[in-house]
């Protein structure tokens, strides 16, 4: 008779006393082991990391009291004091004159601590509001623009791609048919940047106002107006006549974690204290595509309107979060990732950008590339070596072994490195390919596929609005390390380190109506659909 959990031990015990108690204090004892043997296993691998993330200190720390206690055997520790009492004073002024001087140096060729003082994300109204619903009867009523195969394969690639019914697009889509004019363009540009620009001064106000400012970058990949952005803002907030602007296009969604390694460089080389303001956007009015090819179709479903606006610093005064490291990686030179995201006319003269549909797969190479100079930057020391000996691993087994076995390569563990992740909200197929390449958890991602399903896809500022979603959770606190991955046309991978100096004292962010409903149980699609 087999032990059924549920039954109690007396029911039992009447007709099978000794083999039902038996078993029992047997998988007790298993299970007592197995967690022994778990917990064990967990705290070695804990004290090994800690072991090797600190061998250099540890060493340093043993040659040291090694050489004191040479030195100092088997003299007493008074005899110790008359000695260096005893030393000539040009020998000791020499060592302290040596020893500023080294720090001197050392201050000088370290690179400038560079901050992120304050962000605010572009909150759109209800009214701007697209479910899909809206976009089916929309397309139904323009038969001239789409036609059905088009429909269905639209509103098949809504129901597939993460976004929710609460992303909100332009004005000129609501239009019937959209208007593409350089009007609406402009309207929509001075809608979301005003509007992340004033939230952001009003965040900052009254330490920090539009006449701080001295340097200014405005990224936006297709609309590029004349004047540019970046002058639309100088006008607007009348800033200062001798601020420094730059105006950033064709960049694609990873154009704002350029503008940061930019404002980096900017910084490292300015005055202390000097102060760049940063609008990171994607205007859609002139964008919408009107031809019926798939793969020029989808940045109609999945971008939506978005900005953030933040402000960098030399000087940590009021500062949210220290910059660690930004590394750029372009993988132009490989034509497939070089035509991945292309602009270009479609056969009937349609104007749109062509997505490739290996699109996920490109991302995952390139970030590839990208971790090979980011990883050594940020990894600790066991992580590293646990990936040198898996290349040496795979070099032995090559040249002992026949050319066909291979020796996979560790991957490295980046939750060892980083408390958060905001991976750019591409798409689906984006937040899955990373997620796999880096063996990341559901946890890990949920800040990406929330924000996707929320605001959509709002191109390169859409890794604030998962910095954002982090903090109106209460999950960032003092001391956490944050990680942005953002890709763009090019094809760019960009990766960002930064360090939380000061959690948000409010959620008082573009979540802050809807933080309560977040997450949500996203619908599972069939992966062998079309």
């Amino acid at each position: 008779m087999p032990f059924k959990p549920h039954h109690s031990l007396s029911t039992l015990s009447h007709q099978h006393h000794i083999c039902s108690r038996s078993p029992l204090r047997l998988e007790d004892h298993t299970h007592a082991t197995a967690m022994g043997s778990s917990t064990q296993v967990n705290l070695a691998k804990t004290v090994a990391r800690l072991v090797v993330n600190n061998l250099f200190a540890l060493v340093a720390v043993a040659v040291a009291s090694g050489v004191v206690w040479i030195w100092a055997w088997p003299i007493r520790p008074e005899e110790i004091v008359e000695r260096m009492r005893a030393l000539p004073p040009v020998h000791v002024l020499t060592a302290v004159i040596l020893a500023a001087g080294v720090g001197k140096m050392w201050r000088i060729r370290r690179a400038r601590d560079v901050y992120l003082v304050e962000y605010a994300c572009f909150r759109p109204k209800p009214c701007y509001r697209t479910p899909f619903s809206t976009c089916l009867e929309h397309a139904h009523l323009m038969p001239y623009l789409a036609d059905e195969e088009s429909i269905a394969f639209g509103m098949r690639l809504l129901l597939r791609s993460g976004i929710g019914e609460e992303t909100c697009a332009p004005v000129a889509y609501h239009y019937m048919p959209p208007d593409r004019s350089l009007r609406a363009s402009r309207e929509e540009a001075e809608l979301v940047i005003f509007g992340a620009v004033e939230e952001l001064f009003a965040r900052t106000a009254p330490a920090i106002t539009p006449a701080d400012i001295d340097v200014l970058i405005v990224n936006c990949s297709v609309f590029t107006p004349v004047p540019v952005l970046a002058d639309m803002v100088v006008h607007r907030y009348g800033l200062r006549a001798d601020v420094k602007t730059v105006n950033l296009s064709g960049m694609g969604c990873s154009a704002g974690l350029i503008s940061v390694g930019l404002a980096r460089n900017v910084l490292q080389a300015a005055a202390p204290g000097t102060r760049v303001l940063i609008v990171s956007t994607e205007i859609l009015s002139s964008q919408y595509y009107e031809g019926s090819e798939r793969s020029m179709l989808l940045p109609n479903c999945l971008f939506r309107m978005g900005a953030v606006a933040m402000i960098m610093s030399s000087s940590a005064d009021q500062a949210r979060f220290r910059l660690r490291h930004a590394v750029r990686t372009v993988t132009a030179g490989r034509d497939a990732d070089y035509r991945c995201v292309f602009q270009e006319e479609d056969g009937k003269g349609n104007t749109g950008v062509r997505l490739s549909k290996d699109l996920a797969a490109t991302a995952g190479r390139a970030l590839k590339d990208n971790i090979v100079a980011f990883g050594p930057l940020v990894l600790p020391a066991s992580e590293q070596l646990l990936v040198a000996l898996s290349v040496l691993k795979r070099k032995l087994v090559r040249l002992i072994g026949s050319g066909k076995v291979r020796a996979r390569l560790y991957r490295p563990d980046f939750r060892t490195a980083f408390e958060h992740i905001c991976i750019h909200a591409g798409g689906r197929g984006v937040i899955d390919e990373v997620q796999r390449g880096l063996g990341l958890s559901d946890d890990d991602v949920e800040a990406s596929r929330m924000t996707l399903h929320r605001f959509g896809n709002t191109s390169s500022s859409s890794v604030l609005y998962e910095l954002a979603y982090l903090e109106a959770k209460g999950r960032m606190g003092k001391g956490d390390r944050v990680w942005m991955i953002s890709f763009g046309a090019g094809f760019d991978c960009n990766s960002v380190a930064w360090e939380c100096v000061k959690p948000a004292a409010d959620a008082d962010g573009p979540w802050a109506e809807c933080i309560a409903r977040y997450p949500v149980q996203l619908p599972e699609i069939d992966k062998q659909e079309v």
